[in-house]
């Protein structure tokens, strides 16, 4: 009995032992991933905000804007490596209750690495034929390091270095800081009749520029995004003389309270799997393993001590045989 429990526990330790080994290092990257069923809303909100408004065909200055992003997961598309989910993002003038612009997005990536993936029907409004690469911004990978990733940007429709700018506290969570420069870059062209912006020609081919300046605070424990500062800067420009034509829009948003409270929220769920299956597990494991390990080596190394009255009656056996 003794070499039987002896054998369990020395079995059952190596077992122990090697889930602590395999659990922060194989079984974590295998359970911990990006949902499938994803489905959020963030905000983002600005004051002292200019844009053109397309439903009054007028520029509207020094108004509040709120900018809302809704992601849905598509779980029947996904599969055990790759998610795919719809993103809405929709800008409201909130001063005068005018709409001022949509966006939608479909793509799919990687659940680990968040690299994006051109799938299961991937587009950017609409369009199909945008490829979509780098990682998906809205997310960064599990596991996220101090370097510089390449995210899609939905507006240049090509992915642009967001380069690692130092760390912050977030409501108590350390996060990674990334930042994306671009500077005015066209984009696109607009015709429009050239007196509707009070210019001689009959009609006119104006450039749209773009500009972003645009910083992340992520999590790198989980690659969630718990904070956004978002300074935007879209104008049409004078192809004679260089100047401003139009402001599009100009504005500097950034995440709200509630929004912000709500992603460290879900983010801390996040972390406490993170922590049980990288930390807390395999200590538990570990130690527990080692211990039922010597236990069993005990067990199986040392003789059982016999009991002095059966060595009495074996030397009174031995004593009279002779």
């Amino acid at each position: 009995m003794r070499r039987v429990t002896g054998l369990f526990l020395t079995v059952l330790g190596i077992i122990l032992i090697a889930g602590a080994i395999l659990l922060p290092t194989y079984v974590s990257g295998q359970i911990v991933k990006f949902p499938l069923n994803e489905s959020t809303t963030a905000t983002l909100a600005g004051t002292g905000v200019s844009y053109f408004s397309q439903t009054k065909l007028t520029e509207k200055t020094g108004v509040s804007v709120r900018a809302t992003y809704t992601i849905k997961g598509d779980p029947a598309a996904g599969s055990d490596s790759t998610a795919v989910w719809n993103q809405t993002a929709s800008v409201q003038d909130v001063t005068n209750h005018l709409p001022v612009s949509t966006q939608t997005r479909r793509f799919a990536f990687d659940r680990h690495t968040a690299v994006l993936v051109n799938c299961c029907g991937a587009n950017v409004n609409g369009n199909r034929a945008v490829h979509q690469s780098g990682i998906v911004g809205y997310v960064f990978p599990i596991g996220t390091r101090k370097q510089t990733y390449q995210v899609f940007d939905t507006t240049l429709n090509r992915a642009v270095p967001f380069t690692y700018e130092g760390t912050a506290q977030t409501r108590g969570i350390q996060t990674y800081i990334f930042k994306e420069d671009v500077n005015p870059t066209k984009v696109t062209s607009v015709t429009v009749p050239g007196a509707f912006f009070h210019l001689p020609a009959k009609t006119i081919t104006l450039p749209e520029l773009y500009e972003i300046h645009l910083t992340y605070w992520v999590d790198p424990q989980t690659g969630a995004l718990l904070n956004v500062n978002e300074n935007e800067k879209v104008t049409l420009q004078n192809p004679a003389t260089g100047g401003t034509v139009a402001v599009l829009f100009d504005g500097d948003l950034v995440a709200t309270p509630a929004t912000v409270t709500e992603v460290v929220n879900l983010d801390s769920s996040g972390r406490t799997e993170l922590a049980w299956l990288d930390t807390f597990g395999p200590i538990a494991a570990g130690v527990v393993g080692a211990l039922a390990l010597i236990a069993g080596i005990i067990l199986l190394v040392r003789r059982p001590r016999r009991n002095p009255k059966d060595a009495q009656r074996s030397s009174s056996r031995a004593a009279s045989s002779r």
